[in-house]
């Protein structure tokens, strides 16, 4: 299996932009200055299959093909860095151990685009990683990869660094706009999408960190070389952040397609003390759990789709058989709640009302019809806000409660929890 993303991580100066450059950085940028059309580059990333990497899987060829070509001023790319989903940590790899691999797909998405301006959107619990990208940024000026007339083609670009201020909202691509304004971060709603109104009422593309890393690998090695890797609709390697009940936890770069089981027992070296597996959550906080008898599923969208979860950001959470299922939904409830930016009525009252009601059983108070007032509503919020927050506060509870009802019935039936050692260290 070939590492492309992450094979300098952790190598002699492979943060500094000397290093970047000794393992054959910035050629991809001078490869589409010198010698492709950005329609071509457009083309490139689109018969690669790469799909975002931020949570969505959108194809991102098709994304950018969105941004019209004329027009009579300023267009806008935002990579989002903020990355404030429960478990993700992939992100912040890149931010850490080889920036510049960002920076140089960012540079080349603006030249695809047309456009001068970019913006990166970084959480602001994110301060270390913050200073790392401002250094790399200034080193990038520096070797004239970023400015006036870059590598004397005539394109112009600049990036900025925009740090939020630790709101889980702003991830969504129209809340980061928002708070780029300067305004409350609140999702706008759509249409109009940000490829025709964005920053300042102006088109704008919004990708993350890792899609963004991906590029410069495609125009080096081309479109073919990567759909060779994955599977036909999940394209490529991308990192898995791996943590909870195993004995490795950390990131691991896999094809797409790669299986769940292998990941938790030959690569994250199995359950810690020897225990039992309990659940996974495949793709971070806000995507279904599947019970230990579901896990052998390669982890690719399609597969986990039909599995009746997601591949979301690639967020892996392993729990062992310690583990309260009513507490991780009572933690999980309570992110999701306290971080509704208020905008929709539903989302806002049924986010509190999970919340209350999974207190409720986790104190010994509930009902036994409580979990069927749980899943109406959280069928109720599916789909009925004007982003995804709603939907991701509930479909945990969903999973949850079906593949864990009978945990939940015993709560509630002798009021008090049936794993007590659940969260201990």
């Amino acid at each position: 299996m070939e590492l492309y993303l992450t094979k300098n991580f952790g190598k002699p100066n492979a943060i500094a932009m000397a290093g970047y450059l000794k393992h054959g950085g910035y050629r991809a940028l001078r490869k589409v200055l010198k010698k492709m059309e950005p329609k071509d580059v457009v083309e490139e990333v689109k018969d690669s299959g790469l799909r975002g990497r931020g949570g969505a899987g959108f194809p991102t060829g098709l994304k950018w093909s969105f941004m019209p070509q004329e027009t009579d001023g300023p267009k806008y790319i935002a990579c989002n860095a903020d990355e404030s989903e429960p478990g993700t940590f992939k992100d912040r790899e890149f931010l850490e151990k080889e920036p510049q691999m960002m920076i140089e797909g960012l540079i080349i998405s603006a030249y695809a685009m047309g456009v001068n301006t970019c913006y990166i959107y970084i959480r602001g619990e994110y301060a270390t990683q913050t200073k790392i990208l401002q250094q790399a940024l200034a080193e990038a000026y520096e070797k004239k990869f970023l400015g006036r007339n870059i590598l004397g083609s005539g394109f112009d670009c600049d990036i900025y660094v925009h740090r939020g201020a630790g709101a889980y909202i702003c991830g969504e691509e129209t809340g980061l706009m928002e708070s780029i304004e300067g305004k409350k971060g609140q999702p706008r709603k759509k249409p109009p999408f940000p490829a025709n109104f964005g920053l300042w009422g102006r088109p704008t593309t919004v990708n993350n960190v890792e899609t963004f890393a991906q590029v410069p690998h495609i125009i080096n090695k081309g479109a073919s070389w990567f759909r060779g890797i994955g599977t036909e609709k999940s394209t490529g390697n991308t990192i898995f952040g791996v943590s909870g009940h195993v004995n490795k936890p950390g990131a691991y770069e896999l094809p797409l397609g790669y299986g769940l089981k292998d990941l938790i027992y030959k690569d994250a070296g199995g359950i810690r003390n020897g225990r039992e597996l309990k659940a996974v959550i495949p793709g971070g906080s806000s995507v279904k759990v599947l019970p230990a008898d579901r896990i052998d599923v390669p982890l690719d969208h399609d597969s986990l789709t039909n599995a009746g979860s997601s591949l979301g950001t690639g967020a892996v959470i392993v729990m062992d058989d310690t583990t309260c299922m009513v507490r991780v939904g009572v933690v999980l409830a309570h992110f999701y709640r306290h971080e509704s930016c208020g905008q929709c009525t539903n989302c806002r009252e049924g986010s509190a009302w999970l919340h209350q009601l999974m207190v409720g059983i986790e104190n010994g108070q509930g009902k036994i019809e409580d979990l069927d007032l749980l899943m109406d509503v959280a069928d109720s919020l599916e789909g009925s806000s004007i982003c995804a927050l709603a939907d991701a506060a509930a479909w945990p509870v969903q999973g949850l409660v079906t593949h864990f009802r009978d945990e939940f019935e015993e709560h509630i039936k002798t009021g008090k929890c049936t794993s007590p050692d659940s969260f201990r260290i």
